[in-house]
C-alpha cells in the first residue's frame, strides 16, 4: 500500500485485558498497557464489549501521559450496561455487564461518547463497526454514515469495520469510503479465507487491513496446551494440521507462534497485525515473535503443508 500507513505495523489487542475467559485485575491490565508502551507498541485496539468497559478503562489508565503519540481504535454497534447482571456463560469474567445491539446513528454517537469518557480521550484514531453480521443493512445505512460525519467533524480519524467473516467487510470496502478493515482469524496458517475477495478489494481501494486472531484462538501459539480454534475446542483434523506446522517449525528451531505472526505480516494486503495479550509477559512475547528473524526455507516447508491441506479440502 502506498503513502503513509493508517496505523503502525504492530498493535496490541485488549480483549484479554477485559477478562476474556479469565479475570485480569484493573491494575494488572493497566500495567500491561504501560509495559507495552515501553516495549514499543504504538497502536492499541479495544471495544466496549471487552469486559463491558473494563478494557477501555484499563487502556485509558495505561496510556495516561502518552497523548497523541499512541494510536487507539475502538468499536461501535453495542451499547453496554456496566452494572446489569452478566449473562450466564459469558466469555468475559465477572458478575456484571451486558450489551444491546445498536447500529443506529444515535447508538453510534452514544457508544462513542461513552468510550471517549472511559478512555479519557477527546479523539479516536479509528472506530470500527463491530460484528454487524445480522445487522448489515442498518450498519451500512445508519452506522457508517454516522461515523463518516464524525470523521468529517474531526472527532475520529478513520472509519472501519471489524468482523470474523470476510464477506460483509468486502461489501463495505466496495460500497463505501471506509478506511480500514479489521478481520479476525481469517488469514492465518490454518484459515486463509480472507485472502480472496476481501484482500483483493482492499488493495484495489487502498483500504488498510488489520489482521487479528493470528493464533486462531490459541492453537497456533500452543498446540498441545491450548488446542482451541475459532473460539471452540479444535477438531482432530485441525489439531493434526497444527501439529504438522509445529513439527516443521521445530525442524528450523522456530516457535510456531512466531511463524503464525510473520505468515500474516508477509501478505502485501496486511498493513497491521493485531496481537492480544493479558499480561506484560504476553505483550513482550508477541513483540518478539513479530521481530524474530526467520529462515526463508521455513516458508517453503510451511507452504507444502498448507498446499497439502488445500488439496485435501
Amino acid at each position: 500500500m502506498g503513502g503513509t500507513p493508517l496505523l503502525p505495523a504492530v498493535g496490541l489487542g485488549t480483549a484479554p485485558l477485559g477478562g476474556l475467559y479469565a479475570r485480569v485485575s484493573p491494575a494488572a491490565a493497566a500495567a500491561a498497557v504501560a509495559e507495552a508502551v515501553e516495549i514499543g507498541y504504538r497502536y492499541f485496539d479495544t471495544a466496549p464489549l471487552y469486559g463491558y468497559g473494563a478494557a477501555e478503562r484499563a487502556l485509558g489508565r495505561g496510556l495516561e501521559g502518552c497523548g497523541a503519540q499512541m494510536a487507539v481504535s475502538t468499536k461501535v454497534g453495542r451499547i453496554i450496561d456496566e452494572i446489569a447482571p452478566r449473562p450466564a456463560g459469558d466469555m468475559f469474567a465477572g458478575s456484571s455487564g451486558a450489551t444491546m445491539w445498536d447500529f443506529s446513528a444515535d447508538g453510534v454517537r452514544r457508544s462513542l461518547e461513552a468510550s471517549l469518557k472511559r478512555l479519557g480521550r477527546s479523539y479516536i484514531d479509528v472506530v470500527f463497526i463491530h460484528d454487524p453480521d445480522r445487522h448489515a443493512r442498518q450498519a451500512l445505512d445508519e452506522a457508517y454514515p454516522a461515523l463518516e460525519r464524525l470523521r468529517d467533524e474531526g472527532v475520529i480519524g478513520a472509519v472501519g469495520v471489524g468482523m470474523n467473516e470476510p464477506k460483509l467487510p468486502t461489501q463495505f470496502v466496495t460500497d463505501t469510503d471506509i478506511d480500514a478493515v479489521l478481520i479476525a482469524g481469517r488469514y492465518t496458517l490454518l484459515d486463509r479465507s480472507a485472502d480472496r475477495a476481501l484482500f483483493n478489494a482492499a488493495m484495489a481501494r487502498g483500504v488498510h487491513v488489520i489482521a487479528a486472531g493470528v493464533y486462531n484462538s490459541g492453537i497456533l501459539a500452543a498446540v498441545e496446551t491450548n488446542p482451541h480454534f475459532d473460539y471452540a475446542v479444535a477438531s482432530a483434523e485441525i489439531v493434526s494440521r497444527a501439529r504438522q506446522l509445529q513439527a516443521a517449525c521445530d525442524d528450523f528451531g522456530v516457535p510456531l507462534a512466531a511463524a503464525a505472526v510473520q505468515f500474516v505480516v508477509r501478505h502485501p494486503a496486511v498493513g497491521t497485525v493485531l496481537l492480544g495479550a493479558r499480561s506484560q509477559a504476553e505483550a513482550a512475547e508477541n513483540w518478539s515473535h513479530t521481530h524474530a528473524g526467520l529462515p526463508d526455507d521455513l516458508w517453503t516447508a510451511l507452504d507444502e503443508i498448507i498446499k497439502g491441506a488445500d488439496d485435501v479440502d
